[in-house]
């Protein structure tokens, strides 16, 4: 069936998303980042300068793959309700294609005043304050990402509950996951000295929904419930 395959190949992306920006963010910039040392985390880019180069090519396929995820779901959607279904494509589209997209700028630039020979006019010392800087920079585009992902997540969780495409509760934990991105982003920008324990909190509600969401349509497609009530809401 023509639905259960697009459904399918839209699971599979979406677990190529996870595994891709899961290596990148949690593996490569989690390990070589050390947030109040410009020093150590300068060694570590130069001394895993190709992992950093992967993590940066990781999270671009990643963003890739979200442009075409974002267009499934609102084919998927848009016979339930054509205007949320473009809501929450347009909020994917802007979180990953395009914000994080441009953000990985800095964790380009990271590298490159550590490693050009172009920049004569700094010291050492300068480039790794710099370099950490960037990384810093990074971050914040990653969480001001995260708000429009947030959204983005709310909204689909919405839509999976209302329109059965799979189980109403994968939908709770996908509006779950939103609150939590929302929380993130806002959250360590409000009230800083939380990041640690909000972080955590996205990493459960993310497995819980994403992961859940992700291997659900890979493995099942579209749950058989809803080619028989085919309905819209408003």
């Amino acid at each position: 069936m023509k639905e259960n395959q697009q459904a399918r190949i839209t699971g599979l992306m979406y677990v190529l998303v996870i595994i891709f920006a899961g290596f990148s963010q949690g593996y490569v910039r989690g390990t070589l980042l050390v947030s109040d040392d410009a020093i150590a985390t300068a060694n570590n880019i130069l001394s895993s300068e190709g992992l950093f180069r992967i993590g940066f090519t990781t999270d671009l396929l990643a963003f890739l793959l979200d442009a075409a995820i974002s267009v499934m779901f609102y084919q998927m959607f848009k016979s339930y309700n054509k205007t949320m279904a473009l809501l929450t494509a347009a909020f994917r589209l802007l979180a990953h294609p395009a914000i994080a997209s441009i953000n990985l700028l800095n964790h380009y630039m990271a590298l490159e005043i550590l490693s050009s020979d172009s920049m004569v006019s700094f010291d050492s010392a300068q480039k790794e304050v710099i370099s950490l800087f960037l990384m810093h920079a990074h971050h914040v585009g990653y969480l001001i990402a995260g708000a429009f992902f947030a959204v983005h997540c709310f909204l689909l969780g919405i839509l999976i509950y209302k329109s059965r495409m799979v189980p109403a509760l994968i939908g709770v934990l996908m509006a779950i996951a939103g609150c939590a991105y929302f929380m993130e982003s806002f959250g360590d920008f409000l009230f800083p000295g939380n990041e640690d324990w909000l972080a955590l909190l996205v990493g459960i509600a993310a497995a819980l929904g994403e992961i859940t969401l992700a291997f659900y349509l890979l493995i099942k497609g579209i749950w058989p419930d809803h080619l028989s009530t085919k309905r819209t809401f408003q």
